[in-house]
């Protein structure tokens, strides 16, 4: 027998890349880059958006009904973006695995800058009739359909990119681009909202969805001068890339793709509570001045960025199961005393509810996320199966979340009570779904078995 010790053979690029030093440092800055602001525009037109419907475009776009229904039926235009998410999921996820993650970003990055710039230039109700609202929905459709697969295509790339014991917080980035973005947007509400109400509601609001403009060609630049993941190189270098990535989903990742979509159902439905809900509810339940709420706004996305990293370091030191578990239980508990806090229309009780509702919900059980989702997937459909999880779950939980919200407290004369009952329950999904899930943490990258197997 030959005893004579074998050298082992050098590893891939992959591999170097996941456990070792990082080949390239400035590869790893431009996706850190790109994901930061490429969800900055993805957060910025959603947050606007949002925003909008809460404050104005019932009198804008549904001008002939009462104030309840106006504000019921400017959600549920909402609501049809996050529907469409799923399907730009399933469209761009067969190419993420396929021709790689850079140009899926550039193409996602389009769809929404310019749908959101087509908002500002939009007819109104009093302009065209009814064709306004059907080409709002229109917009806000095609802005879901780029958005579907944008978040996750960030995560996957940035996680695939980093070093080993560093994924949680760069991955989290991802999130503090969302949190970016809803600053800016706060911000650019707070100074359209400077202006007398006749101009705000003829023509300030439009400057709001035109100004996305700038930041699409910021990101625009960045993402041009991506590089791929290491990752998926190493998949390229093996002819191994899958022919048709959402059917391997189907077929072998059931089980990590279900995880990801209950994990993230609660969560979601959460934020959008927090981040849409909130804003409509203060001002038409608790009697808040419409100029607060964008503030309210900016103080929460700020402190929701930070959480965003901070809750991704922890993930690295102590593990992502047990980070994701200790905030997913605070937000069963959150929901009845964040409604009380609310109603004594203190200005500082009202801004911790949503300072702790970013940190939590908005930005930091995200931010986690962004490395444990697609730590759970094998290399060859990882893209797709984060994809579908996150987008499914996020039409399911954050799409229809403030639409359901509004109607529970119509319904129930103005009640909180159904509210906060609703918000507890999606979070006890998510809570069965965490404990259910394997711990990912440092996990190789480059193998083609989920975390699952076996389990």
């Amino acid at each position: 027998m030959d005893t004579t010790a074998r050298p082992e053979p050098p590893p891939s690029p992959a591999q170097d890349d996941q456990r070792g030093p990082a080949a390239d440092p400035r590869a790893i800055r431009r996706a850190a880059w790109a994901g930061l602001i490429g969800t900055a525009l993805e957060q910025y037109d959603f947050v606007i958006y949002g925003t909008a419907s809460a404050l104005i475009f019932s009198k804008l776009f549904f001008p002939n009904i009462s104030p309840a229904a106006g504000i019921l039926a400017s959600f549920s235009a909402y609501a049809v973006g996050f529907a469409a998410r799923p399907l730009g999921g399933l469209f761009f996820s067969r190419f993420g695995d396929r021709l790689g993650r850079k140009w899926v970003l550039v193409a996602t990055l389009l769809l929404m800058g310019g749908s959101t710039l087509a908002i500002g230039l939009l007819p109104t109700y009093a302009q065209v009739g009814l064709l306004a609202p059907v080409l709002l929905v229109a917009c806000r459709f095609v802005q879901g359909f780029g958005a579907g697969a944008e978040q996750a295509g960030g995560a996957t790339l940035l996680t695939e990119t980093a070093r080993i014991g560093r994924r949680g917080r760069l991955a989290s980035l991802v999130m503090t681009g969302a949190a970016l973005g809803t600053a800016l947007g706060a911000v650019a509400w707070i100074l359209v909202q400077l202006l007398p109400e006749p101009a705000l509601l003829s023509w300030g609001w439009r400057l709001v969805f035109l100004s996305s403009l700038a930041v699409t060609i910021a990101a625009l630049v960045i993402r041009r001068k991506l590089n791929e993941s290491p990752v998926f190189e190493d998949l390229k270098q093996q002819h191994a890339e899958p022919r048709k990535p959402v059917g391997e989903v189907l077929r072998h990742g059931r089980r990590p793709t279900l995880l990801v979509l209950f994990m993230n159902f609660g969560v979601t439905a959460q934020s959008y509570t927090y981040q849409v809900f909130m804003a409509s509810y203060l001002v038409s339940s608790i009697g808040v001045d419409r100029v607060f709420v964008p503030k309210v706004l900016l103080a929460g996305a700020l402190c929701g960025g930070v959480a965003a990293i901070g809750f991704g370091m922890l993930s690295d030191r102590f593990g992502r199961r047990p980070i994701y578990t200790m905030i997913v239980v605070a937000l069963v508990i959150l929901p009845a005393p964040s409604f009380m806090l609310l109603d004594t229309r203190s200005p500082v009780a009202i801004v911790a509810v949503i300072v702790l509702g970013f940190i939590l919900a908005g930005q930091g059980a995200v931010g986690v996320q962004m490395s444990y989702f697609p730590e759970l997937f094998g290399n060859r459909y990882r893209y797709a199966g984060v994809t579908l999880g996150r987008e499914f779950s996020a039409a399911l939980g954050g799409g229809v979340a403030p639409l359901i919200c509004a109607a529970l407290l119509s319904a129930y004369g103005g009640s909180w009570v159904p509210v906060a009952l609703y918000m507890m329950g999606v979070m006890l999904v998510s809570l069965v779904a965490t404990r259910l899930a394997p711990e990912t943490l440092d996990r190789d990258l480059t193998v083609p078995e989920d975390a699952t197997a076996g389990r």
